[in-house]
């Protein structure tokens, strides 16, 4: 009698995995495909089985709402794993995205602006979004427009490095603006890094270079030695 292949629900990584493989699969039919793809029609669900047994792959059920059900054979623990690797690299190159925010006021001061704008400026050079929000009150609440030419103003001191993504829209006593960057935004600053990291390389090797011998003291001097004779 053929040895059984061992069921394999053991390598499954969660309990959430539902999909059907070998002796879970009830139905007393399936339309079975190879392992290299081929249609091999439809059979008797203890026959696929076994086939697969032979293989010493797995059955497992890829469609079960047609009819009948649509079974595969394959590794199922390889498959499960390669799955697992896609989705892995899939969530280490999703770039994630930070959103900054930076409030201003209408009336607000030349140096005070200048260094808001410094914020801005540094947090799109970092590639995140900056969030602009000017906040009106009192009196201030009649003049929005105000606040519109700021955050327009802001938006053409950075356009270099940022573009507007989100037009200034008032909020109830707030308008808000959105900033992206461009691609030219860090592209200073990893320049500057590079530069550092030369630098840095080229300090390190000016200090393993080895130092000039030293003049040799214990040598006699001409006159010394003439010295010495006469003596």
């Amino acid at each position: 009698m053929r040895p059984r292949r061992r069921p394999i629900e053991h390598v499954r990584p969660s309990n959430r995995d539902t999909t059907r493989i070998n002796d879970a699969i009830r139905v007393p039919n399936v339309r079975l495909i190879d392992d290299d793809g081929a249609q091999l029609g439809i059979k008797s669900t203890d026959e696929a089985r076994e086939y697969a047994y032979g293989k010493n792959l797995d059955l497992v059920e890829v469609a079960a709402q047609a009819d009948p059900p649509v079974a595969k054979i394959m590794d199922y623990g390889k498959y499960k794993y390669e799955q697992e690797q896609k989705a892995k690299q899939a969530r280490k190159h999703q770039s994630q995205i930070h959103v900054k925010e930076i409030k201003l006021r209408p009336k607000i001061g030349v140096h005070d602006y200048n260094t808001k704008r410094g914020h801005v400026e540094r947090f799109l050079n970092q590639r995140a979004k900056v969030k602009v929000t000017i906040m009106f009150r009192g009196r201030e609440q009649s003049h929005p427009e105000r606040g519109r030419e700021l955050l327009l103003r802001l938006a053409d001191d950075v356009k270099e490095i940022g573009m507007i993504e989100s037009q200034p829209l008032l909020d109830g006593r707030n308008m808000v603006m959105v900033l992206g960057p461009t691609k030219n935004a860090g592209v200073k600053r990893d320049a500057e890094n590079e530069n550092k990291e030369r630098s840095e390389e080229a300090v390190q090797g000016n200090g393993n270079r080895p130092d000039p011998p030293a003049a040799d003291d214990a040598q006699p001097q001409p006159g010394a030695q003439a010295g010495e004779e006469e003596a």
